[in-house]
C-alpha cells in the first residue's frame, strides 16, 4: 500500500545506518533516491549500488549540510539529476559525549551545527521547489534525547529538542501550501553511532530494562516509520513526533 514510484526522495547521512536503511526502504517502494553523505564515500555508493541492484536510480551527492551553501548544492544536484524533489528526510547528525563543565564551544557549535543546522539548512534550500510544485513532505529525525533530556549529552539534547520544535514550526506554516512535515524521534537503535554503548555487556543491560520491548531497535525500525510519514497512508498528519522506541519514553 506504500508506493513511491516516480517520487524522488533526497536522504541527508544516507550513507549508514537509519540514512542508508530509509534509502534502500524508499527504493523498494519504488523511489528515485538521492544519498547524501559527508565522510563515507565508499559506503554511499554501496547503498547506490544496491539501490540500482533493485532496478531504481540513484545519485551519491557528498555535502556537508551543516553549511548552507552545502545544503543548496544537494538540492540542485537533485534536481539537475532528477528535476524535482518530493521528499526530504533530515537525517545526518552526530552524537557526542560531553559533560556540561568540560564541554568546550567547538562541541557546542559542531553537535548544533551538524544536527540541527543542517535541518534548517536543507530545508531552506528544499522548501522553496517544494511550494513551486505546490506539494511535497518533510521528515525529520530527532531522538527521545529531545524529549526527556540526556546526561552528559545536553548539547545533543538541545540540538534534536530544536528539531522537534522547528518540525511543529513548519508543519503549521506549510501544511496549508500543501506540504506536510513530520518528526520520528528513535530511541536508542543499533548502527555505528551508538556501537560502543550497544557492544558492552555492561552497559547494554540497563538500556535493555528500560525499554518494555526489550530489544533496541535497528535501523529498518526506525526507516518503516520514516516511509509511513512520507507515505500517502498519513496523507492527514502533519507536525506528528512520532516515537520509535520500544515504548522507553511514553509521551503525546
Amino acid at each position: 500500500m506504500i508506493s513511491f514510484k516516480d517520487k524522488i526522495v533526497v536522504i541527508t547521512g544516507a550513507s549508514r545506518g537509519i540514512g542508508a536503511a530509509a534509502a534502500l526502504r524508499f527504493a523498494e517502494a519504488g523511489a528515485s533516491v538521492v544519498v547524501n553523505y559527508l565522510n563515507s564515500e565508499s559506503a554511499a555508493y554501496s547503498i547506490v549500488k544496491q539501490i540500482q541492484s533493485i532496478g531504481r536510480p540513484a545519485l551519491a551527492v557528498r555535502a556537508d549540510v551543516s553549511k548552507f551553501d552545502a545544503a543548496e548544492f544537494l538540492v540542485q544536484a537533485t534536481l539537475s539529476h532528477f528535476g524535482k524533489v518530493d521528499v526530504l528526510v533530515g537525517n545526518a547528525g552526530i552524537w557526542e559525549e560531553a559533560a556540561i563543565d568540560k564541554m568546550t564551544e567547538a562541541d557546542w557549535d559542531r553537535t548544533i551545527d551538524q544536527n540541527l543546522k543542517s535541518i534548517f539548512n536543507t530545508c531552506r534550500a528544499a522548501i522553496p521547489v517544494l511550494l513551486e510544485q505546490g506539494s511535497g513532505n518533510i521528515v525529520t529525525v530527532s531522538s527521545t534525547a529531545g524529549q526527556r533530556g540526556e546526561a552528559f549529552h545536553s548539547h545533543y539534547a538541545a540540538s534534536k529538542g530544536g528539531i522537534i520544535s522547528f518540525t511543529k514550526a513548519l508543519s503549521s506554516e506549510l501544511g496549508p501550501r500543501g506540504i506536510r512535515v513530520n518528526c520520528v524521534a528513535p530511541g536508542w537503535v543499533d548502527t555505528d553511532m551508538a556501537a560502543r554503548a550497544l557492544r558492552n555487556d555492561v552497559d547494554i543491560k540497563p538500556i535493555l530494562d528500560l525499554i518494555p520491548l526489550r530489544r533496541v531497535a535497528t535501523a529498518d525500525d526506525i526507516a518503516g516509520p520514516i516511509l509511513f510519514l512520507a507515505s500517502d497512508l498519513a496523507r492527514h498528519i502533519t507536525g506528528e513526533i512520532l516515537n520509535v522506541n520500544g515504548g522507553s519514553v511514553l509521551c503525546g
